[in-house]
């Protein structure tokens, strides 16, 4: 039996912009072993796999070419999306059960979604050694918190041109590694990049679930619970932000750019 897929660029600003994600809408999941196979296949930083469980509720599980993750901002961001835009919810707010308890998603007159997510403080650690000689650029700051690493460098044309060792950050104990500095240019606060090559994702581009470490840090520092930021990846991507207490609520766009079917059955 063939599967539906739709592939949605998540924070995007358009086709080809953002992150991109697939979306498969299931009748219940397959083995994990056959979801794994399919995020390998459609070799993507993340796919999505959603069981209805109510009329606005489902079942949501991420997976990577390299794994289930805990929690994942653009493919629910897409998930939503794609749910919308078919109709398969009739308002405009979504309930998704997942890794990271209930996560929800509600949609703006304009398009827009909001997220609400769980904040992720990275707490300050002993850096790693030989850290910066793995990035290639100098740590003001290190912490982690229960997935990822965190770094913060002194300034921005820093994490654009970053050009770190992949094969040393796969060996660190995290799910990837977080780079910040403050924004260079008015309309952001500040920017980031985020490798994760331990889950078959050399560089993701851009990566809602890191701002919910990113969102606390930078509250912190700034005095600013609204926050924008930019993500510098080659396909870049923008994201707004509202750190309320052990909440982060996470706002993006959302594109449509492909449908299909797996014709493999599980």
């Amino acid at each position: 039996m063939a599967l539906a897929f739709t592939q949605v660029d998540a924070f995007a600003d358009g086709p080809f912009t953002g992150n991109p994600a697939a979306v498969f809408l299931l009748n219940d999941f397959p083995g994990d072993d056959f979801l794994l196979n399919v995020a390998r296949e459609m070799n993507l930083s993340e796919t999505a796999f959603l069981v209805r469980k109510g009329a606005d509720e489902f079942d949501l599980r991420w997976f990577t070419p390299g794994g289930e993750v805990d929690l994942c901002g653009h493919a629910t961001l897409g998930s939503a999306h794609a749910l919308f835009e078919t109709s398969a919810v009739s308002g405009d707010g979504v309930r998704f059960n997942t890794r990271s308890g209930v996560l929800t998603v509600s949609r703006h007159e304009d398009g827009s979604m909001t997220m609400d997510f769980p904040a992720e403080p990275a707490v300050g650690r002993p850096r790693p050694a030989n850290l910066e000689t793995i990035l290639g650029a100098p740590v003001s700051w290190y912490g982690e918190n229960r997935m990822d690493a965190l770094v913060q460098v002194a300034e921005p044309g820093w994490v654009r041109a970053l050009a770190p060792d992949l094969s040393r950050i796969a060996r660190l104990p995290v799910r990837g590694l977080i780079v910040t500095a403050t924004g260079d240019s008015p309309e952001y606060d500040f920017i980031s990049r985020f490798f994760a090559p331990q889950l078959g994702v050399p560089e993701d581009p851009v990566t809602g679930s890191a701002h919910c470490a990113l969102a606390p840090f930078w509250h912190q520092r700034l005095g600013k619970a609204n926050l924008v930021a930019f993500q510098a990846s080659a396909r870049g991507g923008r994201v707004q932000m509202l750190h309320k207490n052990d909440r982060v609520l996470l706002s993006g766009d959302a594109v449509t750019v492909l449908r299909g079917e797996l014709l493999v059955d599980p």
